[in-house]
């Protein structure tokens, strides 16, 4: 058995990097485990992330470092429409092109200089939990303990199996061929659409590697798929295979769709993929995951260090479960509106016409950019639960953006209102107070204009914990709740 740490998080992907970098920030000792013996990733399953996902790098201060190397666009829908977005209230009106090799890579970088050891070519095979921690068990029989595992390891999660939690939901009814390969033959222009799904070929960023999506005819084998796989699907759909040959990957993915029951069981922790799976319509899912990190992460922290009850945990659950059971919904009717069935024709056109209007759009642009998330705080003010819009400030004289203010991923109080107003008094340890002051409206994705709060408590995560109205009525309860007696 090797020392005992804080937190293992298990998966090297984007989910489970994100919560490592989060709780590093925290002062957490954490370890990851992944099961690639590389950290290149070969090929690129996923190609960017929505508004709000940037907007979680930007808190972070490490958005530009993705924004360099990606390309921004209007936010797609139904697999035809972009739907433009330029007049939401938000630093980030776009979506975010970039695969993911590309986000891994910026990742990790980030993640190793945080100093968080990561140990790849590593199979984790079980784990028992009892009433101190968690043994992890890797093959070979070397044991890594610690007080809480987290389950970043995909959609065939072994940390969500090993821990008893269902996951139910819904059986695929369509699959779809994706790979990188070479060709020989010149490619046809635009997607194709036909009563199976999509197809297209474009090339990589390389010019020559080409990135091939093509719906199957019926559901496929759930074997690997091979190249004469995808050729022969190839042949059937455009008459011709492009001389397809050399493949970097070839895999495939379906609109299953699935969540987890529940989030947390006991010291045992899901997110990202192995909380939820579902069609990859909608480009959720990379966002989903990072979401689910950055809400986990000053939590799990908190509870590790002994700031807080483990009871803190359960908020994980009832925060992130409901968010992600809404963005799944939106890929199931993104995956079924691409078909091409004549009333599912009908159904589309009928949609398009309603989001090419404005109420519509922002309704809908809300859900996919994630930007309209709103947790069930209580009653009381509009901002109350949703995230907290980067506000330009002034703070002794100097123009602060508000989310530099959550770069280090503590809570911080904005104090509004005259200085000496508000008062952390035993928190102000644990949470920050900026004296700042701001001249502008406040404004919320969807919601519209909102009325100027006093003072406003913000969580590391972004989100709204309390709002004054000049008082400090409620603020000591809201401290308790969140950071802690």
């Amino acid at each position: 058995m090797v020392d005992d740490v804080d937190v293992v998080v298990v998966g090297g992907g984007p989910t489970g990097m994100m919560l490592a970098g989060e709780l590093a920030l925290a002062g957490v000792e954490v370890v990851v485990l992944e099961r690639r013996a590389t950290p290149e990733l070969v090929g690129s399953r996923a190609g960017g992330f929505h508004s709000r996902t940037i907007e979680i790098l930007d808190q972070r201060g490490i958005a530009d470092r993705f924004l360099a190397e990606g390309k921004t666009h209007d936010v797609p829908y139904s697999g035809r429409l972009l739907l433009d977005m330029s007049d939401f209230p938000t630093r980030h009106p776009y979506t975010l092109g970039l695969w993911q090799n590309h986000i891994e890579r910026i990742l990790a970088g980030w993640v190793d200089e945080l100093g968080v050891p990561t140990r790849r070519g590593v199979e984790v095979t079980g784990l028992t939990e009892d009433d101190e921690g968690v043994e992890v068990r890797l093959a070979g029989g070397e044991v890594v303990r610690a007080q809480y595992v987290v389950g970043a390891d995909g959609g065939r999660s072994v940390i969500r199996k090993a821990a008893g939690i269902e996951f139910p939901g819904l059986e695929a009814t369509t699959s779809t061929l994706i790979a990188e390969v070479e060709v020989t033959e010149e490619l046809p222009q635009g997607i194709k659409f036909d009563a199976h799904g999509v197809h297209g070929l474009s090339f990589m960023e390389n010019g020559h590697t080409v990135r091939v999506v093509s719906a199957e005819a019926g559901l496929g084998a759930t074997t690997e798929p091979t190249l004469a796989d995808l050729a022969a699907n190839l042949e059937a759909v455009y008459g011709t295979d492009f001389g397809v040959h050399d493949p970097t990957w070839i895999s495939r993915f379906s609109d299953a769709t699935r969540q987890a029951a529940t989030y947390r069981k006991g010291r045992v922790l899901v997110a990202g993929d192995a909380a939820h799976i579902h069609s990859p319509a909608g480009g959720q899912g990379i966002g989903l995951g990072i979401q689910d990190a950055v809400n986990l992460g000053w939590k799990l922290a908190q509870v590790v260090q002994g700031v807080s009850p483990d009871t803190l945990l359960d908020s994980y659950h009832d925060e992130r479960h409901p968010a992600d059971a809404r963005a799944l919904e939106y890929t199931k009717s993104v995956s079924a509106l691409q078909r091409q069935d004549a009333r599912i024709v009908a159904v589309r056109d009928l949609l398009d016409e309603l989001v090419a209007m404005d109420e519509p759009r922002r309704h809908v642009v809300g859900i996919i950019s994630g930007l309209d998330v709103r947790h069930d705080l209580g009653e009381g003010h509009p901002l109350l639960g949703r995230r907290v819009p980067d506000l330009d400030l002034q703070v002794d004289g100097q123009l602060v953006r508000l989310y530099s203010l959550l770069h280090a991923a503590r809570p911080v109080l904005v104090n509004l209102g005259p200085a000496g107003s508000v008062d952390l008094g035993r928190w102000s340890g644990r949470v920050q107070l900026v004296d700042a002051e701001y001249a502008g409206a406040w404004e919320l994705p969807v919601v519209g204009a909102v009325d100027a709060p006093a003072a406003v408590l913000v969580r590391p995560d972004g989100h709204v914990a309390w709002v004054g109205d000049g008082t400090a009525e409620g603020l000591q309860e809201a401290l308790v709740r969140w950071f802690g007696p």
